[in-house]
């Protein structure tokens, strides 16, 4: 090992294991849209579904589910019939909406309308 790989080493940072976390859970495909739509009002499933296009029904379940092992989203049943599924965002979740709002503006900022698909790009 040369000296200067030693002092490269050295001269790197860990990422913050907090950000790592973060995004860990937010980073995934439809998380952000999913908890934006969330700020605003508790949702049923299917209100879920329009409000995001393109996400399917089994996705959004996932991710719900992701969401509320995380402590950030509870699911609510409704009595029937017919039994209806809400969503709502816990105070750990609502607590997201500053970050969001800040994370929409830098968007506008410096992402470009017709960013192409990461996601799609890395498949």
């Amino acid at each position: 090992m040369t000296v200067e790989q030693k002092h490269e080493e050295s001269a790197c940072r860990r990422v913050d294991g907090g950000i790592t976390r973060v995004f860990q859970l937010l980073g995934k495909r439809w998380t952000g849209p999913i908890v934006a739509v969330l700020v605003a009002q508790p949702a049923h499933f299917a209100d879920l579904c329009r409000a995001i296009p393109g996400i399917s029904e089994r996705m959004l379940s996932d991710r719900l589910t992701e969401l509320g092992a995380a402590g950030l989203v509870v699911r609510e049943v409704e009595g029937g019939p017919p039994l209806r599924v809400s969503y709502r965002l816990t105070e750990a979740g609502a607590a997201l909406e500053p970050a969001l709002q800040e994370l929409g503006k830098w968007a506008e900022r410096h992402l470009p309308e017709s960013q192409p698909d990461v996601e799609a790009d890395a498949g």
